[in-house]
């Protein structure tokens, strides 16, 4: 079957699009202030009493939520188009992701770190097939013209989001851990108490909250499809489709091709997300008010990325923002690993270990800092131009099962990053060796992507 990937399809109106832009910002705090930088330090640092043995826990965490969403995303995927309303799953999934973010307060130091784990991986799993379904839809929202940039604005939008919340939480309520005062000089809002880990924890019901209120648009806005086949239906319908479209990607080398250089440089992105905080938490001993600081300039960053890249995406295409954007990861991951207490580059540039006091007084952490940069300009427009290159390479009426092999392929070895930083760490006691294993995933990713056609739309017989 040919296929044009230009094919007009119903469009959306201009606050259809902003309904369906304001998931990313709903969705971005969860993974913001929960899985990169307050919650998951939290747990590496507070909830164990060894930090290396806490850094192998979380990437267990992580890979055990990658397991599932590789196995189960791309059903879900199949499922949207038959089914033909994202909504109702949308709905489904944000009752267990706001459930499950709501029992993280009960994770304080020294109860069950087997429940804040399953916690993490409950609300992990929903937001991940909630994405599928929102994905999803924008292939009937825009027109392929304008994907690129409406999928890295609506990332930036994200990314602002996530840092609004992260100012809240520095700002009124993780408090220093020499003064007992927040940024503002305050003693934290609520009479929250930083000993117990509640900065910490109070992050998982705030972003519950934020998630349940800002997700209200896109239900109340943006145009959903219907006509689909009923719940139960779909779902035998959706295994069959999964099948079939499996079988197609034998005629679609493009897309394939283009889906496995993202699976295996996705594996990368989400072990630097998911592990940079907590590799600074263990190195540094950065607590909740150092980790915020460092979110905040990585996201003020990041929400400038994506909106040069949104200019980029239409003018060079998505290809070259990713292609881009890998490399910047690449060279940041290499700094940020060559760092450690006075040195960097492996100790080819002595650094300093004097500190002049305050917050990141020493050389090194300084220069993490600066790497920290270059991740964050990248690490936004790397997901929002693979999103928009996807849905110029398909049709709308195949965007649910396509985007679900797209989630399956940043999950379908996902767990490979983490569980490779998790062993080479606990085999060699050491986390920076176990996140070197992060470069591996990047560069053949890197090198995969090169060979790809751009769209990846090509069908063959």
């Amino acid at each position: 079957m040919s296929m044009d990937t230009k094919t007009a399809a119903p469009r959306a109106s201009r606050l259809g699009i902003t309904g369906w832009m304001l998931f990313d910002w709903a969705a971005q705090p969860f993974f913001t202030v929960i899985t990169t930088f307050i919650f998951g330090p939290y747990l590496v640092a507070r909830l164990t009493d060894d930090p290396v043995a806490g850094q192998a826990a979380w990437s267990y965490t992580l890979t055990i939520a990658g397991i599932v969403i590789a196995l189960l995303a791309p059903v879900m995927g199949s499922i949207a188009d038959a089914s033909g309303a994202r909504k109702p799953w949308i709905a489904a999934f944000a009752v267990v992701k706001i459930l499950s973010l709501m029992g993280l307060w009960y994770a304080t130091p020294g109860s069950s770190l087997v429940f804040a784990m399953a916690m993490i991986v409950l609300a992990t799993v929903a937001a991940e097939f909630s994405i599928v379904f929102n994905d999803s839809m924008m292939p009937r929202l825009v027109s392929p013209a304008d994907t690129g940039r409406i999928s890295n604005i609506a990332w930036g939008l994200g990314y602002l989001g996530g840092m609004i919340v992260l100012i809240v939480v520095i700002a009124l309520i993780a408090a220093n851990p020499v003064t007992g005062e927040t940024v503002l000089g305050i003693r934290p809002i609520f009479g929250i108490d930083p000993a117990t880990g509640e900065d910490a924890r109070i992050t998982g019901p705030i972003s519950a909250i934020w998630y349940l209120v800002f997700i209200l648009p896109m239900f109340f806005f943006t145009p959903d499809q219907s006509g689909g086949l009923p719940i139960a239906h779909a779902v035998r319908a959706g295994f069959a489709d999964l099948t079939a479209a499996l079988r197609d990607l034998r005629n679609r080398p493009g897309i394939l091709r283009f889906l496995v250089a993202r699976m295996v440089y996705q594996d990368g992105v989400n072990g630097l997300i998911a592990l940079g905080g907590t590799f600074a938490a263990g190195m540094f001993a950065w607590q909740t008010f150092e980790l915020g600081i460092y979110g905040i300039i990585l996201n003020v960053v990041a929400i400038g990325g994506c909106l040069y890249a949104s200019r980029l995406d239409k003018r060079l295409g998505s290809k070259a923002v990713v292609v881009g954007s890998l490399v910047c990861l690449t060279m940041a991951t290499i700094g940020i690993v060559s760092t450690g207490p006075g040195f960097t580059l492996f100790g080819l540039i002595p650094l300093s270990v004097e500190s002049t006091g305050g917050l990141f007084g020493t050389a090194a952490e300084k220069a993490y800092i600066l790497y920290g940069l270059l991740i964050g300009l990248a690490f936004g427009p790397v997901q929002a131009s693979a999103r928009s290159y996807l849905a110029q390479s398909i049709h709308p009426d195949e965007a649910g099962r396509y985007f679900g092999l797209y989630a399956l392929s940043g999950r379908a070895t996902s767990f490979l990053a983490p569980l490779s930083v998790a062993l080479v760490t606990t085999a060699t006691g050491s986390a920076r060796l176990g996140m070197m294993a992060l470069i591996v995933f990047l560069v053949a990713g890197f090198l995969l992507l090169l060979r790809t056609p751009y769209p990846a739309a090509e069908v063959t017989r």
